[in-house]
């Protein structure tokens, strides 16, 4: 099953592409994992999870009874003595929602992670062993469809675990601070020797756009492009998932799909 992570500058539309690709993929049968590891917290409301629900979703890393059980320590707590592989396995069932049953699409949960703190540090606390535990159960040990909304880097991400994911997606706006991000992320991911780094054009309004996306991201792999679509926002406006409303996109990320499985 294809492990996917998400990633780019803030408000490129990572969240929309990873909520797209879970319905996409759940609608051709296939159990998806969608996890929210960006500190913005929307993918369940993006995958149509109800607004009251989605605003009431803790993450994984805020949960600090549960920090305390698994490693004993306390959230927060730098240095002493706590479990390094702590227990992982039950917290996605334990703790992922699902949108609303609709056919076709009841494959779908969603789990927010949060944020690794102190990234690239070396920042030794009970949350951080917790999540990098639970990214490699993630992407080791589950068969499912798994889709990483990220922060724009590779926090989560080890080089334990880097060599599982099977795409690193970076999704672009013709712009040139979203194209330095995704340079910049190009360059983490070949540390960590992540070999399939593409990228997605967003927010595209023209052949001007994708030609600059095109030039300015030589060394990449396009899988394809999204145009501006207003009801992407309607959609995040009204509390719906933005696959019920938006055809066109669907549309566009069935392509993307079908490229990342090699149809």
């Amino acid at each position: 099953m294809l492990k996917l992570a998400i990633t780019g500058k803030g408000g490129v539309g990572k969240t929309t592409l990873s909520a797209l690709l879970a319905h996409v993929f759940a609608e051709r049968g296939q159990k998806v994992l969608a996890i929210d590891a960006d500190p913005a917290t929307g993918l369940a409301a993006a995958c149509g999870v109800p607004p009251e629900v989605a605003a009431a979703i803790t993450p994984v890393a805020e949960m600090e009874d549960l920090i305390y059980e698994r490693t004993g320590a306390r959230k927060g707590e730098i240095g002493g003595f706590f479990k390094l592989n702590p227990r992982v396995d039950d917290i996605p069932e334990r703790f992922a929602v699902s949108p609303p049953g609709i056919a076709g699409q009841n494959g779908i949960r969603i789990l927010s992670m949060g944020s690794v703190s102190g990234a690239g540090t070396g920042c030794l606390c009970p949350e951080n062993s917790l999540l990098r535990s639970l990214v490699t159960h993630l992407l080791l040990r589950r068969d499912e469809v798994l889709i990483m909304d990220m922060e724009a880097g590779v926090e989560h991400l080890g080089r334990g675990t880097a060599s599982a994911v099977d795409a690193f997606i970076v999704v672009v706006e013709p712009g040139r601070r979203s194209i330095q991000t995704a340079h910049t992320i190009h360059a983490l991911a070949a540390d960590l020797g992540i070999q399939r780094v593409y990228a997605v054009g967003n927010k595209v309004a023209s052949e001007a756009d994708e030609d600059f996306i095109r030039a300015q991201l030589p060394g990449f792999h396009i899988l394809g492009f999204l145009p501006g679509d207003e009801r992407a926002i309607e959609a995040d406006r009204s509390g719906r998932a933005v696959y019920d409303l938006a055809p066109e996109l669907v549309t566009r990320v069935r392509a993307i799909a079908d490229q990342l499985e090699g149809r």
